[in-house]
């Protein structure tokens, strides 16, 4: 196919591995990751820009999961979402990029990508949430799964990183669910800032203005998560804040 790159990925589909579909425009840096990911047990193609892409899946060739760089060529990888889900791919998107701000990530969670990623994190890290992903998507509706935690109306499938509210899937990202889990296995407990990013960041990393700037990262994450319960909900209140300090996730009240 002509516009492909670097295809690291066409050694046959061992039984049980995913394919992921890779989009950067850096022939270098899309050849080490590609590689990387494939030691990591995934089926690889990669293209160097959006259109490659489009024409890939058009001929009828698929992927569990769809890698994008922020900055593309002809459009930027948030830009490239709208364009797949109009053609009906239904692929589950990861937004890979170098843009750590937090404008940047709600703007690819608002798009439709399931996850954002920056780059710095390492090809460890995207494969783990890459495969998380992937693999929940394949899952039916309703799919039992072993290792689920209930809190109330709450039910947590941690080996998925997914989260249900009353039965319906509040579609939250690895992180947000990293987020949601840290506070319930904390519930009726103050949890600080700083443990919170800490569950989905190395410890004692700093990012945002100022020594306590991960304040405003959390703050907005949290926002967004409440927002994603409250659109199965708009009663949704399990998640308390404590000004200066942090979250709470409140207990299920006691049945009388």
């Amino acid at each position: 196919m002509t516009g492909l790159a670097s295809q690291p990925g066409n050694r046959r589909l061992e039984e049980g591995g995913l394919r992921l579909a890779l989009v950067d425009d850096d022939d270098d840096f899309r050849e080490v990751v590609g590689a990387e990911l494939e030691d990591h047990g995934f089926a690889v193609t990669s293209f160097p820009d959006g259109p490659p892409l489009l024409d890939y899946l058009a001929d009828g060739n698929e992927a569990d999961v769809i890698v994008l760089d922020w900055n593309l060529p002809t459009w930027n990888g948030i830009d490239l979402l709208p364009q797949l889900r109009r053609r009906g791919v239904n692929i589950p998107v990861i937004i890979l990029t170098a843009l750590s701000g937090t404008s940047f990530e709600m703007a690819a969670l608002e798009r439709g990508a399931l996850d954002f990623i920056d780059k710095s994190r390492g090809v460890p890290v995207l494969a783990r949430r890459a495969r998380l992903i992937a693999d929940a998507a394949k899952l039916p509706p309703g799919a039992p799964v072993e290792d689920s935690v209930d809190h109330g109306a709450l039910t947590l499938r941690p080996r998925l990183s997914r989260a249900y509210w009353r039965g319906v899937d509040v579609e939250l990202t690895v992180t947000e669910f990293n987020i949601v889990q840290r506070l319930v296995d904390n519930a009726g407990d103050h949890v600080t800032y700083r443990a919170i990013y800490d569950c989905v960041h190395r410890s004692g990393f700093i990012a945002g203005s100022g020594e306590d700037g991960y304040r405003t990262n959390v703050r907005s994450s949290v926002k967004r998560i409440r927002n994603k319960f409250r659109a199965i909900d708009p009663g949704f209140g399990e998640i308390e804040n404590f000004a200066a300090f942090g979250y709470c996730w409140r207990n299920p009240p006691t049945p009388a």
